[in-house]
């Protein structure tokens, strides 16, 4: 199965971000996490269906109703040795 990593940047810290991530992933049928990064951004690292990965990325764009996201950057990456999905 195909990977992703994105990056998210904007008003994504303290917003609960990553555990609505966490939340939509699994919903997707995704694996991977989610974390802060220190320069203020979301890492997101995910793999399943291609089709996941592409809704998981549309909902990146908005996030939770208290995030303002300004950008998405997607990469692929090989498909990740992860169970379920964490937000670390």
């Amino acid at each position: 199965m195909p990977g992703a990593r994105f990056l998210v940047s904007g008003r994504v810290q303290g917003v609960f971000f990553r555990a609505s991530t966490k939340a939509c992933a699994l919903e997707l049928g995704l694996a991977g996490f989610a974390r802060n990064l220190p320069d203020g951004r979301v890492e997101v690292v995910a793999s399943g269906a291609a089709a996941a990965l592409d809704r998981l990325h549309a909902w990146l764009q908005h996030g939770p109703p208290a995030a303002q996201v300004a950008a998405v950057e997607r990469e692929p990456v090989p498909e990740q040795a992860h169970a379920g999905f964490e937000s670390r």
